[in-house]
């Protein structure tokens, strides 16, 4: 696995963009704390996620690439919309999906919902430069601890990882889930 810090990704961001976009799995950080992630077009790489974490059904939520994107293929209500204009921030917003489509079917398992992030962090930049929808998911084995700094890495998960973006120790929790399927639900965790 390959560390890239904040300093270095400047010199080769192009070659990590186009990594992602082919399909690479790769730990990068977020407003809140670092995430594993891969192109969630991919079936593959997405599958590849799964079995590191050790997750076999429980959806997986996406950094959007742009707000352009999610009210492509989101459905938008007046309530959920107002939630959307909190973003970029610490939530996860799930939404029903009007274009199931737009992500491989291992992302969600078919629910026809999808969480969508975009944190206020420059990770997010990054992704709406692939132009394409990133999963984010807490890096940890399932019901584990969540990595906070490389150092407590699980050692399965990074031997399956392509890369990781890394500037340090993180102090972080995960980010807000709330439901806006119907009526808007906040999931503290």
């Amino acid at each position: 696995m390959r560390i890239l810090n904040f300093e270095e990704l400047g010199l080769e961001k192009q070659s990590i963009i186009d990594s992602i976009v082919n399909g690479a799995v790769f730990i990068h950080p977020t407003d809140t704390i670092y995430g594993i992630g891969c192109n969630a077009e991919l079936s593959k790489a997405v599958k590849k996620v799964r079995q590191l974490k050790g997750r076999a059904s429980n959806p997986f939520s996406v950094i959007a690439p742009s707000f352009d994107w999610v009210k492509e293929n989101c459905i938008i209500t007046k309530e959920s919309g107002e939630w959307l204009e909190k973003l970029p921030g610490p939530y996860t917003l799930i939404f029903k999906l009007k274009n199931p489509n737009c992500v491989a079917k291992e992302v969600n398992s078919g629910l026809g919902t999808l969480g969508i992030r975009m944190p206020n962090h420059w990770i997010r930049k990054l992704v709406a430069e692939a132009e394409v929808p990133v999963i984010t998911t807490s890096v940890n084995k399932s019901n584990e601890d969540y990595m906070t700094s490389i150092e407590d890495l699980d050692p399965s998960i990074k031997s399956g990882i392509d890369f990781a973006l890394y500037e340090g120790k993180k102090e972080g929790k995960p980010s807000k889930i709330v439901d806006l399927t119907s009526a808007v639900k906040v999931i503290e965790r």
